[in-house]
């Protein structure tokens, strides 16, 4: 969407296609990072944006076997929103929507899904789709694939997937906030088990970690046990846990971690998750998607509206975003590796009967200038990217 955004208020026509009917969809990402809010002013969008209904962060905290943290600390970062802001992915996607609608070049096709790749001479000249009407053929210059994960454009390329690997999932689910409850973003680490609750104003989102693949052992134990396994890591009452009825309140996030080794092909480019998908560590896949759609903007705008786009275009939008890409993940599977695996096959309760607090956390709280460098990483990223994309619409 922001890439639509963008290449259609420079002057090119694109169509953007979207399988749902509306973006309502639980537990998707909702963090808008400082580098977005960025891009939105750069635009001109962000007061309009943070109009919306929003919650903001100037820190991430945690709390380990009862102690206090503060992991990373936003409000130093050299930006005009220097803060995570919290805003549900569909008013995000609807404001990103009729921002684009402005511009005479955007389409935006809801209810309808690319099921395929029109390919000829070796290239890819659009896709095949089907929506309310019945299947058919768009043809384009160039086919962007954004759709995730589990991306079928990619799939039907033929492109291939590094796997990294992720030691765990997630389950979502939410519990209503009551008064006296800390309005704050927390990760909550204790004998073995992980969660974090993110402030939504009316509830919290809860995310609860889980080794890889152990979903379907929790679900044997039962709501009860899973509402038990909840209420040892968090401080919620009797009466929000209570909430919890059953799993079909509880979403599953299987977390994945890999990228592709060439994110383009003749006529077809892949970005954000389709491209890189990240670890929620952070809550940077976002973050890196949108910034791959500036980079893919900036670079190709141009030569698509001058009609002599050539593969050094996808090559350069790949060589520009791929290396921050790298960096992000080495980082995110460091703290994997160093801190959510070794907690997770942690069950013992210590002789002292308090969780300790890992060394790299122990100094962030010892000298806080040292919470500046995670609240970069995460709420900048390794090579933020500006909008140098025109104004021809």
């Amino acid at each position: 969407m922001m890439l639509g955004l963008l290449l259609a208020r420079a002057g090119v026509s694109v169509e953007v296609l979207e399988k749902h009917s509306d973006f309502l969809r639980d537990f998707r990402g909702d963090t808008i990072h400082p580098s977005t809010l960025e891009v939105l002013y750069e635009l001109g969008l962000l007061d309009e944006l943070l109009a919306l209904p929003h919650q903001k962060a100037t820190t991430l905290n945690g709390v380990v076997g009862g102690t206090h943290v503060v992991m990373a600390d936003f409000s130093h970062l050299p930006v005009h929103c220097p803060y995570i802001v919290f805003m549900p992915q569909w008013d995000f996607l609807n404001f990103l929507a009729r921002q684009a609608a402005k511009y005479p070049g955007f389409s935006l096709r809801m209810a309808t899904e690319g099921i395929g790749l029109i390919e000829a001479d070796g290239r890819i000249t659009g896709v095949r789709a089907s929506g309310t009407a019945g299947p058919f053929d768009l043809h384009a210059t160039l086919t962007v694939a954004a759709d995730g994960r589990r991306s079928m454009m990619r799939e039907n390329a033929g492109l291939i997937v590094e796997d990294i690997g992720a030691p765990m999932d997630v389950l979502w689910f939410a519990l209503s906030r009551k008064d006296g409850d800390r309005h704050e973003i927390a990760g909550r680490f204790d004998r073995g088990r992980i969660m974090v609750q993110i402030d939504r104003g009316s509830h919290w989102q809860c995310g609860y970690v889980i080794a890889k693949g152990s979903a379907g052992v929790l679900r044997a134990q039962g709501i009860a046990a899973f509402r038990d396994a909840v209420a040892s890591v968090s401080d919620f009452d009797t009466a929000q846990l209570a909430e919890l009825a059953s799993f079909d309140q509880v979403k599953l996030l299987t977390v994945g971690l890999d990228r592709l080794k060439q994110w383009w092909m003749p006529g077809l480019l892949c970005i954000g998750d389709a491209a890189h998908t990240m670890s929620p560590l952070g809550g940077v896949g976002i973050n890196l998607a949108i910034q791959d759609a500036v980079a893919a903007a900036n670079q190709l705008a141009a030569p698509l509206r001058a009609g002599t786009l050539a593969d050094a275009d996808l090559r350069h939008v790949q060589a520009r975003r791929q290396w921050p890409v790298r960096i992000t993940q080495a980082i995110q599977l460091a703290i994997q590796n160093a801190i959510i695996g070794p907690a997770l096959g942690s069950q013992e309760t210590p002789a002292d009967g308090h969780t300790p607090v890992p060394f790299a956390l122990s100094a962030l709280q010892r000298f806080p200038m040292l919470r500046r460098i995670p609240a970069r990483m995460i709420g900048m990223g390794v090579r933020p990217e500006h909008v140098h994309t025109p104004l021809l619409a």
